[in-house]
């Protein structure tokens, strides 16, 4: 088998790799750095500009499905400009792949895209499931609906779509948890305003094993990309310095505080997704690391 990855050298994607070669998966990989492009056995880079609608169409040689992670990181600050990047970004992207497949009549069987809980809406008791009929009205979730639409146009070439809406990615080197790793460890960790907001994680390792997962098995529609135990926000921080072994003295932080430092950006911290992984576990997925403790351990004891 081979699949075409956009993204592929980001955090996610570098991590779909690695399970792509554990699996015996040949990788066709795009990127906007022609110095990243690399050509070795199984592993071959293609050059391609969304922003200009430039592709080398090569890259779809021998490829049997698609994993589309491209898009703009949401960690930068969200000024007027940036937030129109973080949304075309994602879109021309798929825009794109779709109109080079169409033109060149390529036969692709599946796209797996990636997409956010952030479409679901800010709630503290809700439990969110795929086929939720709400979606949240904040820039997130506007991003994610646009985004998954985009995706569903696939289906109008007889390809099978598949969407995964990704939680707070857990990596020991990249994402959030080093942020949060290193107050905590210089002994000023603290939990966001009431600290009740819920926390949909997953270990970065089960969600490249959920994305492979789905290419191999065929799994059609949307998937949640979480650990079946989402913890609140004041858990995760006590939970991060339970395994630092740093205790935790400061009163938490202020909603305000976060808001005058990082802008529209701070829902980021403040919003609550309470998701459920049942629906890709009835699939047969079995979870390496179900539970919150375990994955610390894993990743900050390495």
């Amino acid at each position: 088998m081979k699949v075409l990855i956009a993204g592929a050298t980001g955090l996610v994607g570098s991590a779909i790799v690695a399970q792509c070669k554990r699996n015996a998966i040949s990788v066709h990989y795009l990127t906007t750095s022609k110095e990243k492009i690399e050509d070795k056995e199984h592993y071959k880079g293609f050059y391609w500009n969304p922003a200009k609608q430039e592709i080398d169409s090569t890259c779809f040689y021998g490829v049997d499905a698609i994993i589309n992670l491209a898009g703009a990181p949401i960690s930068n600050r969200w000024t007027k400009s940036y937030k129109q990047k973080i949304l075309d970004s994602r879109l021309q992207s798929l825009h794109l792949l779709k109109q080079t497949i169409q033109k060149e009549n390529i036969n692709i069987k599946q796209l797996i895209s990636a997409s956010a809980i952030g479409i679901y809406p800010n709630s503290i008791t809700n439990y969110h499931e795929e086929n939720a009929s709400t979606m949240s009205s904040g820039f997130l979730g506007e991003v994610a609906v646009k985004w998954e639409k985009a995706a569903d146009e696939f289906l109008e070439l007889g390809i099978l779509v598949t969407k995964i809406r990704i939680g707070l990615v857990l990596d020991a080197e990249e994402g959030a948890l080093p942020k949060m790793v290193s107050p905590v460890k210089y002994g000023f960790g603290a939990a966001f305003g009431t600290g009740l907001q819920w926390q949909s994680w997953i270990h970065i390792e089960d969600l490249a094993r959920i994305f492979v997962y789905t290419l191999e098995e065929n799994l059609g529609g949307v998937f949640n990309g979480v650990a079946p135990n989402p913890i609140t926000n004041q858990e995760l921080t006590k939970a991060i310095a339970s395994t630092l072994e740093k205790p935790l003295w400061l009163p938490n932080i202020p909603k305000i505080a976060m808001k005058l430092a990082l802008g529209d950006m701070h829902v980021l911290l403040f919003e609550s997704q309470r998701v459920c992984s049942k629906k890709i576990e009835e699939e047969g997925f079995d979870f390496m690391y179900p539970n919150l403790m375990p994955a610390l351990e894993n990743l900050l004891e390495a």
